[in-house]
């Protein structure tokens, strides 16, 4: 009787430990999800700023139309990018021409001067800090679910209920270098 009491007991605490820890993943994998999210949004709140910026440099560098075209180009394919990877890749071209858009603030001082081009070129300044510490969220929160499911005996259950590593939002090459601008 003692036996069957014993057993029942492990059995249950089998279970408990499956569940808890099914459901450590399925927090893991929202709260990636849910960090990736946040990221996109301070992206499209720098995307919507954009066309004002471009508007307000287009008053002033009207022969610029190539670096302007070039931020607009950016700027859409950073709105269509829908996982870790591309919007990576699209936000490290869109900070390039973002660079050289800001750079003809300096070769034109009326720009420079011009308190719109000021506002916005602030408020992107802001927003990139914010998405600075989106991006470190999110890999952050990967790291924690990666580690959940790597470790054993999680990894079983990990495998058996198909969870699998999250990617971390890697900055990509070009946007590491230094920004070349030339006129």
């Amino acid at each position: 009787m003692v036996g069957l009491l014993i057993a029942a007991g492990v059995v249950v605490i089998l279970i408990l430990w499956v569940v808890a820890t099914y459901n450590g993943f399925v927090k893991g994998k929202l709260l990636v999800e849910d960090n990736f999210s946040q990221i996109k949004i301070q992206c499209k709140k720098r995307y919507d700023l954009v066309p004002n910026l471009v508007e307000t440099v287009k008053g002033y560098a009207t022969h610029e139309k190539e670096t302007l075209d070039n931020v607009i180009s950016a700027r859409n394919k950073g709105s269509s990018a829908n996982n870790p990877a591309a919007l990576a890749e699209a936000d490290g071209q869109f900070a390039r021409t973002l660079g050289r858009l800001f750079a003809l603030g300096e070769a034109y001082p009326d720009l420079k001067a011009n308190a719109n081009f000021a506002a916005l070129q602030s408020e992107l300044s802001g927003l990139e800090k914010a998405i600075a510490a989106a991006r470190q969220f999110y890999n952050d929160s990967v790291l924690m679910y990666n580690r959940k499911i790597m470790v054993f005996p999680n990894n079983i259950l990990a495998g058996m209920f198909r969870f699998d590593e999250a990617g971390f939002f890697d900055a990509p090459d070009a946007e590491i270098e230094n920004v070349q601008v030339s006129f």
